[in-house]
């Protein structure tokens, strides 16, 4: 149920964020005396709507995107009243026109970096100073983080009732503690630590410890819990030991309201350098897609669609891992902005890159002493629009067979 629960509210969250997207054309649009005459959330049939002045609000029965109708987008459009010739959107500025086609993209932006705000306060943000692969990680000090529980199935999830209380916390234990030998074998960093509590069978144990600069000594019951050997992914799922501690480098790090705004830039940087190294990826990425459809195991590095981003977040919800939904959630929007941008129609981006051709060529004829050759004529581009949709849709229904037979998952089993 809670998974359920978590799928809808993910997809429920991508729709608002897409009608988001679509009032932000609208708001900006109508701010500068542009018609708008229709804003809907869904596609096909009408469920519901009303009129307010002269734009229609409304439901569909689709609950897959949502748009509005911007009164004379290009020259080409023929459905334009005459009376609303003046209000035409291609007769505006060449600025009015790039913020009103930009304003969706804002709109998942501003979404994405307030709710990033509100996480860094109330959720917190990866810690920067976080190792970020496993040899780093075995290489940092054995200080350690106490866990409130020992989660005894090879998941990722928050502590539940009826889970074990952490070994090391019943033997008084504490967070901050640096583990230097595990019975009678030294450790020296945090891999030499796992690996010695591994090599140890379930039940007591002399754990040597530093606490503030002195020696100690504690018994600990190693609990029982199904790891992958060595914790590797690919490695078959057994019984090992778990002391019941984390890296005391804490994987998140809250921040106080002014903080947060230093720490939603930072994270924001690293979104954006992402979000390109991603879209660069896609090309190379789309035979691992075929092939996960196929049986092979599937590449967590390769795309997923709105259907496999929404099963995370049931995931996420279905093991109590809020700071995933919340941090997959900013991340789609804001990608889904970048995406948008990209000089392609049928893309926002897409309609601002022929604006601004426009009019760098009218720039440039004036300059030649050339007649202004006018606008782009969208009729000519259909055939090159048509191949990309026609490409997109194949990608897209390609991550979406992919997220249906072969998903990306939070737990591995």
């Amino acid at each position: 149920m809670l998974y359920l629960l978590g799928v809808v509210a993910f997809a429920l969250g991508i729709l608002i964020s897409v009608s988001l997207h679509e009032a932000g054309h609208m708001l900006v649009a109508k701010r500068f005396g542009m018609k708008v005459t229709r804003y809907f959330v869904g596609f096909g049939p009408t469920i519901w709507s009303f009129r307010r002045g002269e734009t229609e609000y409304g439901l569909k029965a689709i609950p897959l995107g949502g748009f509005c109708k911007i009164v004379g987008m290009t020259p080409q459009d023929d459905d334009v009243d005459p009376a609303d010739e003046p209000r035409v959107m291609w007769r505006y500025p060449l600025w009015k026109r790039t913020a009103v086609m930009a304003a969706g993209s804002v709109a998942h932006f501003t979404l994405a970096i307030v709710t990033l705000w509100f996480a860094a306060i109330f959720m917190g943000l990866p810690n920067p100073d976080y190792p970020t692969n496993t040899a780093e990680i075995r290489n940092e000090p054995a200080r350690i983080e106490l866990a409130p529980c020992v989660v005894q199935e090879n998941a990722a999830r928050a502590c539940q009732p009826g889970d074990l209380a952490s070994p090391a916390a019943q033997a008084n234990l504490r967070s901050g503690d640096v583990i230097t030998a595990i019975g009678a074998t030294p450790v020296a960093n945090w891999g030499q630590m796992l690996d010695a509590v591994r090599a140890t069978k379930p039940g007591p144990v002399q754990v040597t410890y530093l606490r503030d600069g002195t020696t100690q000594t504690a018994q600990v019951n190693l609990a029982e819990v199904q790891r992958p050997p060595q914790d590797q992914a690919d490695g078959p799922v057994g019984p090992v030991s778990a002391l019941g501690v984390g890296l005391g480098t804490p994987p998140t790090v809250t921040y106080g309201p002014i903080g947060a705004f230093g720490a939603t830039a930072d994270f924001t940087g690293e979104m954006a350098v992402n979000t390109v190294k991603a879209l660069q990826r896609i090309p190379q990425k789309i035979p691992a897609l075929w092939a996960a459809i196929t049986g092979e195991e599937r590449d967590i590095d390769t795309p997923i669609s709105v259907v496999g981003a929404s099963r995370l977040g049931g995931e996420a919800v279905q093991h109590g891992l809020w700071e995933i939904f919340v941090l997959l959630f900013i991340s789609l929007n804001f990608f889904i902005g970048v995406f948008n941008l990209l000089p392609l129609l049928p893309m926002d981006g897409g309609h601002i890159a022929i604006a601004w051709f426009e009019r760098v060529r009218s720039w440039l004829f004036a300059r030649l002493g050339k007649p202004d050759p006018g606008r782009v004529d969208y009729f000519k581009l259909m055939p090159v629009t048509y191949a990309l949709i026609l490409i997109g849709g194949a990608f897209t229904l390609l991550t979406i067979t992919a997220d249906v037979v072969n998903p990306i998952t939070l737990i591995q089993r």
